[in-house]
């Protein structure tokens, strides 16, 4: 059996005999939080090279781990795959998760995006930058703390602090000034807003054209969407949108993580660990890459020329991913406290 592109030089050996083990399974059972058709492609990879049968059931992220704790040790799902790291975090205080020793994994992804306990791992990472509209603003902020200076009163569409990229992006900033700070910057936010937070980041996109905000904070992905299709209310005026890569003088920018782990008591943790470690190799980071334009999670892999166009970028790689989950309850009182709707 053949298993290209998937075993690494630092782990090839360990790779293949686990492939070898969790072949006899002949079916893995996934539960995730990603609804993208093209991850279709990423299953059929993954059958193809092991055959083991994936079983995936798609939902909301909270509803998913609402349904693991209520199945517990009946549950059928071998995987849990979710868009954002807070999620992540949910899901390993609800006790649904088990840690996963893979050699490969550890040699794959960075410890910074990681679970310290190996209860989860990133598989791709998505920025949350800042965009701004060329004709109206010169002097775009240059940093997530200047989003929340005088100068930008009336200026930002940003999404509910409901959102959990807006929850991830403030734990990362409590962890990265502390509670404090990171109070003061939220109520300069809500100051800043150009209107009430309403719909989802392509909306706030969609104010720069308007010209209902002249700055807007949203993930990188929904912006190159502009250009690979036409978004209504977004491709027409793309042209005159910029972007701002943050703090590149400091920590570097912020990047969430979708990001996969093995469940308590998974019927099949053979065929599970082996998913994860395919999750990891070049083909599954490069279909990350090409088809969300998200960034891989894996040094090395290259970009798609969409994902490209943004250009060089330093990311935040001293804030540990596993914080964000930690400092979600701090976040969402802060939020609560200064009336961010």
């Amino acid at each position: 059996m053949t298993f290209t592109n998937f075993a690494r030089a630092t782990g090839a050996a360990l790779a293949l005999t686990t492939l070898g083990t969790a072949a006899m399974a002949q079916e893995v059972n996934i539960y995730s939080s990603r609804h993208y058709d093209s991850d279709d492609a990423l299953y059929s990879k993954f059958t193809e090279e092991t055959g083991i049968t994936v079983n995936r059931i798609e939902g909301k992220a909270d509803e998913l781990i609402a349904r693991l704790k209520a199945e517990g040790e009946n549950s059928p799902a071998d995987v849990f795959i979710t868009v954002d790291i807070g999620r992540m975090g949910r899901a390993e205080e609800a006790g649904v998760l088990q840690a996963v020793d893979s050699d490969v994994i550890e040699n794959a992804v960075p410890a910074h995006l990681r679970d310290p306990e190996n209860m989860w791992f990133g598989v791709s990472q998505r920025a949350r930058i800042i965009f701004y509209a060329k004709d109206r603003v010169d002097n775009p902020p240059r940093t997530y703390e200047a989003l929340a200076d005088e100068d930008m009163k009336g200026k930002i569409c940003i999404r509910s602090s409901k959102n959990i990229y807006n929850q991830s992006l403030l734990a990362s900033i409590i962890e990265a000034n502390g509670e404090e700070a990171a109070k003061d910057w939220a109520e300069g936010i809500v100051a800043n807003m150009a209107r009430d937070p309403e719909g989802g980041d392509t909306d706030q996109l969609r104010g720069l054209v308007s010209g209902e905000c002249d700055i807007a904070v949203a993930n990188h992905y929904y912006f190159l969407r502009g250009f690979d299709s036409d978004v209504d209310g977004l491709t027409s005026g793309i042209d005159n949108i910029g972007w701002v890569w943050p703090n590149q003088s400091d920590r570097g920018a912020h990047l969430n993580l979708a990001a996969a782990g093995m469940v308590q008591g998974a019927p099949n943790p053979d065929a599970a660990k082996t998913f994860l470690e395919f999750l990891t190799s070049e083909f599954a980071q490069q279909h990350f890459a090409n088809q969300n334009n998200e960034y891989p999670a894996v040094p090395g892999i290259g970009l798609d020329e969409d994902t490209a166009r943004l250009g060089f970028f330093i990311a935040d790689n001293e804030t540990m991913t596993a914080s964000f989950g930690e400092n979600a309850g701090k976040a969402q009182k802060i939020f609560n406290e200064v009336g961010w709707k």
